[in-house]
Order: structure tokens, then sequence, then C-alpha cells
């Protein structure tokens, strides 16, 4: 089983475990973020490019069906030690997604890594959770998720997921990961979805480390301001590692 089918060199049909959670005729977004991330890494591997993604910017522009669509990628700015890169994902000639790449040459620090972000409990410490009796949708179910909640918006868990992003295509562990980010805005919830909506339009990851295992952990917290705004702030884990990085998602709020 896989999210995506590749057409040809930038054109792929999404099966129907994509099917989102606010509209069951999209699809959810978090495994395109996936795949726009394996499209950056494929076109850095192509390029012969040895960068580390240090930060991933995705900007939602509107609802992607559950219909074939195209992907294009582009370096913005290049260089020795530092590169932008951008990727998009189209659909009838009107664009859905971007993100843009920062990427860096990494160097041997392995005696300066630290973090003062605190772990999380592992998988095997927190019991599963079934997401369904919150979201609706095919994506949601294929979702493994081993939880934490500390009442409402505030929420530490692991997610991990058996399908293959890409049919027949091998990805990082990155790219798998990336295509679970935005399920953080959902495992967190301060509401009930189905009496107030509260989709992000937005997600930005900046990365310290990679992920490496099979479960990514999330200690996520979920704040709604009084004008209509909110904002979901995620610290990502790695089984092994701990802490490796942090996603923000800005969120239009709507009763």
């Amino acid at each position: 089983m896989a999210y995506f089918e590749r057409i040809d060199d930038r054109s792929f049909t999404p099966s129907l475990d994509t099917e989102g959670a606010w509209n069951l005729t999209e699809q959810h977004i978090a495994p395109a973020l996936g795949l726009l991330t394996h499209l950056v890494e494929r076109h850095c591997d192509e390029r012969g490019d040895d960068f580390a993604i240090a930060r991933l910017c995705f900007d939602i522009l509107g609802p992607l069906p559950i219909e074939p669509f195209e992907a294009d990628v582009r370096v913005v700015r290049s260089g020795r030690t530092v590169e932008l890169m951008e990727a998009s994902i189209s659909h009838n000639l009107r664009t859905v997604v971007v993100v843009r790449a920062w990427l860096l040459k990494p160097h041997a620090t392995e005696s300066l890594a630290a973090t003062a972000l605190p772990r999380i409990a592992s998988p095997l410490d927190m019991a599963p959770w079934d997401p369904t009796t919150v979201w609706r949708g095919a994506f949601i179910k294929s979702v493994n998720v081993r939880r934490t909640a500390d009442g409402p918006g505030r929420a530490a868990y692991w997610l991990r997921t058996q399908h293959a992003l890409l049919e027949g295509e091998p990805v990082s562990t990155l790219a798998r990961a990336a295509g679970l980010f935005d399920v953080a805005n959902g495992m967190a919830v301060r509401v009930n979805p189905t009496e107030v909506a509260f989709p992000n339009v937005d997600l930005t990851v900046h990365l310290f480390g990679m992920p490496r295992s099979e479960w990514l952990g999330f200690d996520t917290s979920v704040s709604f301001g009084s004008n209509g705004l909110g904002l979901t702030s995620t610290v990502i884990h790695d089984e092994a590692d701990g802490p490796i990085g942090v996603i923000a998602q800005a969120l239009t709020i709507r009763p």
C-alpha cells in the first residue's frame, strides 16, 4: 500500500488512503508534504549535492482533490555550502502547496551535539490511541498512534504508518517523517473539530537532527487567540536520539 503512485517524471496519482479529515473529497495534506520533501531530496541526489535539509517551509494555498496532480522542483539559490530549493504541487494549473527548503552543507559536530529540549516518554510507555474517535478520513485510519494527553491543547505522542509514501520508489526516513508532520494539528485538539474548524495554512519545520526510527515523536501545544488566530507548536523526536527539531503551524479558527 502506498499514498501515491508516479505517472511520469512530474505527475502523480493519489490513493484513496490520502482521504482528508476536514473534507473526504480532498487529500489530507500530510502525505503531500512528504512527497514534496522526497522530490527536493531526489533533485539534490540527481545533481550530486551533499546537503542536509535544515528547514522546510510549506504554504498550503488551497485544497488538493483526490485526483492526479503535477509537481515541480527548482533551485532558487545555489551554492557550495548553502542552497535554497523550492517545490510545488499543482492541480488543473492551480498551485496548491509550495515548499521552500534551506539545505546546508553538513559538518562533523558530534562533540558539540546537545539540546535543552526535554525528551518525551518512549512509544512503549504510551497507550495506543484511536485518532478516528476525533477525526474522519482514510489517511487518519492509516496512522498508528500511541499518546499521552495532558488536557485540551496538550499531548505527547508517537506516530507511524505501514503505508509507503510512493509506490515502488525508495524514500528517505525524513521524507516518510515529513508525511506525518501535518498530523500534529489534530493530535492535541482544544475543541471538538465538528464544532470549530481550525485548519492550518502553513507548516514550518526546523531540524537540527534527522529521524532514523520507525516511530516519530511529537510534543505538541495548541494555542487559540481571541482574534481567530491560532498556533500549533511541536517539538519532534526520534526514538533513539530524542528531540530533533520543531514544527509551527498557523491556524485559522472558524467557529
